[in-house]
């Protein structure tokens, strides 16, 4: 997994970053993690499902709230994190490290262009997730 310096972050508060295999990896921000709490629950999407950047497809519920988790780009869901699944906590304790899901683009022209509307690091810490 690439450093944080590199991921995308949407203000909503899910980050992406695209990996050598070409898939996008989707988690949640530092500041999502702190806000929600200890995380209790991931309710993760279908494998197969096709998404559009910006729609709810997943929630996250610790003993504090629950939340949407929105997706960063469209495209397919194409794998989840089954340890994640078995234990929710993990977000908690590195929430750079441990990605929820991973979406196979829609195309790289689509890519490019969703990316480029997502925040960078700087841009988040200053603003969404400050």
């Amino acid at each position: 997994m690439k450093s944080q310096d590199t991921f995308k972050f949407a203000e909503t508060h899910e980050w992406a970053t695209q990996e050598d295999d070409g898939l996008v990896w989707v988690g949640i921000s530092n500041h999502a993690q702190e806000a929600l709490g200890d995380v209790m629950f991931f309710q993760a999407p279908k494998v197969g499902q096709q998404v559009k950047q910006g729609e709810a497809i997943a929630a996250i519920e610790s003993v504090k709230a629950a939340s949407d988790i929105h997706a960063p780009v469209s495209g397919e869901i194409v794998a989840l994190n089954e340890e994640v699944d078995a234990s929710p906590e993990l977000v908690n304790q590195k929430p750079y490290e441990v990605w929820l899901f991973k979406i196979k683009p829609a195309s790289d022209e689509a890519l490019a262009s969703e990316l480029d509307q997502l925040l960078s690091l700087e841009k988040y810490n200053s603003g969404p997730g400050a």
